[in-house]
């Protein structure tokens, strides 16, 4: 660890020094001739020096990794129950709860490979080939056998291979928001670098290359993704319900077992009885029926163009707080245009922009995106023909300027565009003129626009400066409402942009945004401002991926449930890292896969629909289980008290078995049931769920003691009749219980009940009545007695629809536990 950590040191201080070096400097560190390149002898030893270009990637087992998913607290007792199963023979219960453990075992094995995904999709997204310079001979070549030292040739459209550095005379474009987030292309030049995994968008160019595969500053993003972390406050809910139902049951089973052995009860009856009672108290089925909750609720949100990738994110979503937004492409259009035109000496705005016009290249495949946002200004386009260009300048670094030489009818002139102060040069502007343009390009910039000047040269030789052009990439049309219905749900929007704080401020004050954006270099590399609590900050400027990653660490390490969108390399981190990362359409492949929810059509409307849909699903997955532990507790401190306090066994393990499985098969159709939306974001309060289903289910116990006492001292019933009514009453009212847990109100308050989960539950019901009817593996009871068990159940369903409203209110009025968010 130490050497690696020690290389790791010494590659970073290359790449600094690299940084620092001039041309010959550097070619003459890498002993390279510029003109010849390499020849193949030194490849191949810097190749075993270096490596390959290419991201390494640690290959786990397939098999072992799927077995890690059968290892923890709740695959270990339901495995003791597979096997306590076999040695019974009970081979139906066997099958159940085998295949339960596959399902749930599968499950989080698919969702596993996500991170290994995204490693995958950020080493694709290296240049396949390279054009390199090797013993005097241009030849391409896969790049993966690229070597520090190699000179590559570079065209527009190329996606650059390694990180290198331009040489002498050398220029051109390069798009880097995949990896910075900036907006706008960077125009390079002679000795500066270009970086891995960006792309050319105009210039043909030479440039040696200075680092190669995991020492390129691509890299540093996949380590990020690497050492990002998913904590899923789903899973840890389900951890916290499966401790605590598996602490009860092992507490009481132990209790029965004790108690049989000391009344010299014949052992196998007790440790069959103890089997069955721990297969009911088991959670086997709750990660399966939470999984197919989320799971109907992803294939609705695929329907409405978004992609569920992560089930457990569809939680995460409920209780979604801040939602860090990429500024570019996701809150604007990703396109520039041209703003209100500010004119100096131009005829008017029209002339301005005109002229403007003709000094872009005309017939490129893929327009310059500043010369894309004047053109699409020109009013009338078919005016341009009338102009014949005799010569053109294309922009370049060194100029910072285009030009055009223009014929119009019998008029000749000459178009310029480019940076304000170039322009001013230029024109050799007088003092009251240059102050004009200065102020107005400060002012320019300090509403985030950035401005290009535009002169035009007469016959006469005399240059006019005829105005600014001011530039923004816009917000989406539909930006602001989207910020405002997600402020309507409860959800913090903040920015993060590569862009400067300028920009970030104008596009959030245009979208309803809070305008107090700072740069993130600023906070994090200065202490004063560290101490300014992160969370007033509401929004970020010239981020990097370890900014974004550390802003999304910082918000989690404050009990934060936080969501994050982007679209390139840059954001794959920080999108893994999040709670729910979501990545925006046209989004890479590596922040796809670095993601929980996947948007396929632009903008961020779809995401306050996810999140709706999220909460729903929050509302059934709460339901469920506080009906899973009022039901499990009300079975096993019955039976358990049954058998210490009168020495009764109230049912028999075959009902115990029947109990389970028609409780378990018609729970499934919760995921389609109609409940509210809640209008904050909700999260898993365990304390209120503990303690609506210890009231509940400790009153349920109390009505089952009470036709306990009935049967046996009143009616006289033999001890079949008791426990056949027992089981009966234990599933009627376990079914109504259903019907409590799903709502914080009475019995009858809307939404009502789905049809399907209605017809579901009281079909089992029915089930269990015919079972106990007629004496089906259990002994009959007749009608009239199912009757009573049914009008019995009836009575005290809406007993404790009162009970339970009456708890919500204490515990709002007398506790700390919020009940609010239900």
């Amino acid at each position: 660890m130490r050497e690696k950590d020690q290389e790791q040191e010494k590659n970073q201080k290359e790449k600094s020094e690299f940084k620092e070096l001039n041309v010959e400097e550097a070619l003459d560190r890498l002993s390279v001739d510029p003109e010849k390149g390499l020849d193949e002898e030194e490849v191949k030893k810097r190749q075993e020096k270096y490596g390959k270009n290419a991201l390494e990637e640690e290959e786990e087992n397939p098999l072992m990794e799927f077995l890690s998913h059968f290892w923890g607290p709740i695959p270990w007792m339901i495995e003791v129950a597979v096997i306590l199963s076999a040695i019974a023979g009970r081979w139906e219960d066997f099958a159940v709860i085998f295949i339960m453990l596959l399902i749930n075992g599968g499950v989080s094995y698919w969702h596993e490979h996500k991170a290994s995904n995204a490693i995958k999709a950020l080493k694709e997204k290296l240049a396949p080939e390279a054009r390199v310079v090797r013993n005097g001979k241009n030849k391409k070549i896969a790049s993966k056998e690229l070597v520090p030292g190699d000179i590559v040739v570079l065209r527009m459209g190329d996606i650059i291979p390694s990180d290198a550095k331009l040489l002498k005379k050398e220029q051109l474009s390069a798009d880097e928001s995949a990896l910075t987030g900036e907006s706008l292309p960077v125009n390079k030049e002679e000795g500066d670098l270009l970086f891995s995994g960006t792309t050319v968008k105009r210039g043909e160019a030479k440039a040696v290359v200075t680092a190669t595969g995991c020492h390129t500053r691509f890299a540093k993003t996949v380590e990020l993704v690497e050492s990002a972390e998913e904590k899923s406050h789903f899973q840890k809910a389900v951890l916290r319900i499966g401790y605590w139902l598996i602490g009860l049951t092992a507490g009481l089973v132990a209790l029965i077992i004790g108690t049989g052995v000391v009344r010299g009860d014949p052992l196998w009856d007790i440790l069959l009885f103890a089997l069955v009672l721990t297969i009911a108290g088991i959670p086997q089925a709750l990660p399966a029926v939470l999984s197919v909750t989320m799971t109907v609720g992803a294939n609705r949100l695929a329907r409405k163009k978004a992609i569920v990738s992560r089930l457990a994110s569809m939680e995460e979503m409920a209780g979604l707080e801040v939602l860090f937004s990429d500024k570019t492409g996701t809150l604007t259009k990703n396109q520039l245009e041209l703003q209100d035109p500010v004119v100096f000496e131009a005829e008017d705005k029209k002339d301005l922009i005109m002229v403007a016009a003709l000094t872009a290249k005309r017939g490129e495949e893929e327009e310059d995106p500043i010369d894309k946002a004047i053109s699409d200004a020109v009013e009338d386009k078919d005016e341009l023909h009338n102009y014949q260009i005799e010569a053109f300048r294309p922009f370049d670094p060194t100029r910072k300027r285009a030009e055009t030489d223009v014929k119009k009818d019998d008029k000749q002139f000459t178009a310029a565009k480019g940076a304000p102060q170039v322009i001013l040069d230029l024109v050799k502007a007088g003092e009251e003129l240059k102050k004009k343009v200065i102020d107005k390009v400060d002012e320019l910039g300090e509403e985030g626009y950035r401005s290009l000047g535009v002169a035009r040269k007469k016959k006469d030789g005399k240059w006019q400066y005829l105005g600014l052009l001011p530039l923004l990439d816009p917000p989406r049309e539909d930006s602001a409402d989207v910020v405002k219905d997600a402020q309507n749900h409860g959800i913090d929007i903040r920015m993060v942009t590569g862009d400067h704080k300028a920009i970030g401020r104008k596009v959030a004050g245009q979208i309803g945004l809070e305008a107090d954006i700072v740069s993130a270099g600023e906070y994090f590399g200065n202490d004063e401002q560290k101490k300014k609590d992160i969370q007033q900050i509401k929004g970020f400027a010239e981020v990097t991926p370890e900014h974004k990653f550390n802003i999304i660490k910082e918000f989690q390490a404050n009990d934060r449930i936080v969501g994050m969108t982007g679209d390139g390399v840059n954001d794959a981190p920080a999108l893994k890292q999040a709670d729910v990362g979501i990545a925006v359409s046209g989004a890479t492949d590596a922040a796809r896969s670095a993601s929980d929810l996947v948007l396929t059509e632009p903008g961020l409307g779809v995401i306050t629909q996810a999140i709706e849909e999220a909460r729903r699903i929050f509302e059934r997955m709460i339901s469920y289980a506080t009906f899973r532990i009022t039901e499990t507790m009300r079975v096993l401190l019955f039976m358990t008290v049954s058998i210490l306090a009168f020495n009764f066994y109230p049912v028999t393990p075959i009902m115990i078995v029947l109990l389970a499985i028609l409780n378990d098969i018609p729970i499934m159709t919760i995921a389609s049931d109609n409940v509210r939306t809640a209008a904050k974001p909700v999260r898993w309060n365990m304390k209120r769920v503990l303690s609506i289903a210890s009231v509940l289910s400790v009153t349920g116990v109390i009505s089952s003691f009470l036709l306990y006492w009935y049967l046996r001292t009143q009616a006289n019933a033999s001890t079949e009749t008791i426990q056949t009514m027992i089981f009966l009453k234990l599933l009627v009212a376990g079914h109504m219980t259903i019907f409590l847990t799903r709502n914080t109100g009475a019995l009858w308050q809307k939404p009502y009940p789905s049809l399907l989960l209605f017809l579901t539950l009281e079909g089992t019901q029915v089930i269990g009545t015919l079972f106990a009817v007629y004496g089906i593996l259990i002994p009959p009871i007749g009608w009239a007695n199912a009757g009573i068990v049914w009008a019995y159940a009836f009575v005290w369903i809406f007993m404790l629809s009162g009970v339970k409203i009456l708890t919500y209110k204490i515990l709002e009025k007398y506790t700390d536990i919020e009940t609010t968010n239900r």
